[in-house]
């Protein structure tokens, strides 16, 4: 197996190599940004033939990489051949890479939810013209996938997504006093500081929703949230006899990146469209795992947070809504990290930009558009303060 990894230095990436370093697979290219330290470290383990980084770290990485190619576009690294390229760049950033890799046939475990939710259509799209293939890394999402393998899509009620909750599910009640060292610690999950804060607003789960409903070609109405603690329970699918199938295990994401790479290169090519995996090895020594305790289901909290009604809201209107919804997001968490907005400020600053949204279709060309204008938009919010 022959792997692209782009966002290689981030959370995901990491563990993807992880992955590929317990299987004994080839790592081709690797992606990473500005993290030239973390970024050597990989080539010297995993010697790749090509990697990329961003514009300003170009000079500096072609200095430190005298014999290796090194390119600035990581689209372009995302069409090399490659048995599965693996996308966890985060944001908008990661929609360029995706479409290049399906349009270039490439199968894709796609770890940028953010790419279904802004542009589905796009992504279909380029699946279909360049004959790529996709399977989802995040784990509620391949949770799904794996229920779904070898049922057919007609006998499909619901699809449910498990959330724990974040580090505010039992309280505090009234949230605008709490920090971002407050919010950054996840009682389940270790994941980038960026989808912590989501996972805290429960945004992480919003977008999950959208992009679940792009991944299965379900109307929103048919994927429900499931507040469940103990992350044991990952994903599950109601079928219209009224029966359960559910995917559990430990909260480690190299199971869901490990499968989604496996399933990869017979993945979809159309949403819903499911093929089963041949499953490898033990993943981090998990075949162990005790199946112990006891497991709780709550309804998530609307009013404490309402990001996640916010995601629904722009999932069900569609057009430039979610692109909006997307930018803004990622402007208010960076300002409430960086001290400058407090924590309920996030969803006031998110509606405000989506009330302001303009209409229009998505293409590649409108998606930028309105994810420039959002994030001005944003920004001027931040620094005019955030009224509700």
């Amino acid at each position: 197996m022959k792997l692209t990894v782009l966002g290689s230095t981030g959370s995901i990436g990491t563990q993807a190599l992880d992955v590929a370093r317990e299987r004994g697979w080839t790592v081709g290219a690797l992606a990473a940004g500005r993290n030239l330290d973390a970024l050597e470290a990989q080539v010297r383990e995993f010697r790749p033939e090509v990697v990329s980084v961003a514009e300003e770290a170009f000079s500096e990485a072609q200095a430190r990489f005298p014999d290796m190619r090194v390119i600035a576009d990581p689209a372009e690294v995302a069409a090399l051949p490659a048995d599965v390229v693996v996308n966890a760049m985060s944001g908008l950033l990661g929609l360029a890479p995706t479409r290049s890799a399906l349009e270039a046939g490439r199968a894709v475990a796609l770890a940028t939810k953010e790419a279904m939710v802004t542009a589905a259509s796009l992504i279909w799209g380029a699946a279909a013209l360049g004959g790529g293939r996709l399977v989802p890394v995040d784990s509620e999402h391949t949770g799904v996938y794996q229920c779904l393998t070898g049922e057919d899509m007609a006998d499909v009620a619901e699809l449910i997504l498990t959330a724990s909750g974040g580090p505010f599910r039992d309280g505090p009640a009234d949230l605008s006093g709490v920090t971002p060292d407050q919010a950054l610690r996840h009682p389940s999950w270790s994941m980038g500081p960026k989808i912590t804060i989501d996972s805290a607003t429960l945004m992480n789960k919003g977008l999950e929703v959208m992009e679940c409903a792009s991944l299965y070609g379900l109307p929103l109405s048919q994927v429900d949230v499931v507040v469940h603690p103990q992350s044991v329970v990952h994903a599950a699918v109601r079928f219209r006899d009224g029966s359960l199938k559910g995917q559990f295990g430990p909260t480690d994401m190299r199971l869901a990146i490990a499968y989604a790479i496996d399933a990869a290169p017979t993945g979809m090519t159309r949403p819903g469209d499911v093929q089963g995996a041949r499953r490898g090895p033990e993943v981090a020594g998990h075949l162990g795992w005790p199946m112990r305790g006891n497991w709780e289901f709550r309804e998530p909290d609307a009013a404490r947070f309402p990001c996640l009604g916010l995601a629904y809201r722009a999932g069900e209107a569609g057009g430039l809504l979610p692109t909006a919804l997307n930018a803004a997001d990622e402007v208010a968490v960076a300002a409430f990290l960086a001290g400058r907005i407090g924590f309920t400020a996030i969803p006031r600053l998110i509606e405000r930009v989506m009330d302001e949204t303009p209409a229009g279709t998505p293409t590649w060309e409108t998606l930028q558009e309105t994810e420039g204008w959002a994030r001005t938009r944003a920004e001027e919010l931040v620094r005019t303060g955030v009224r509700a």
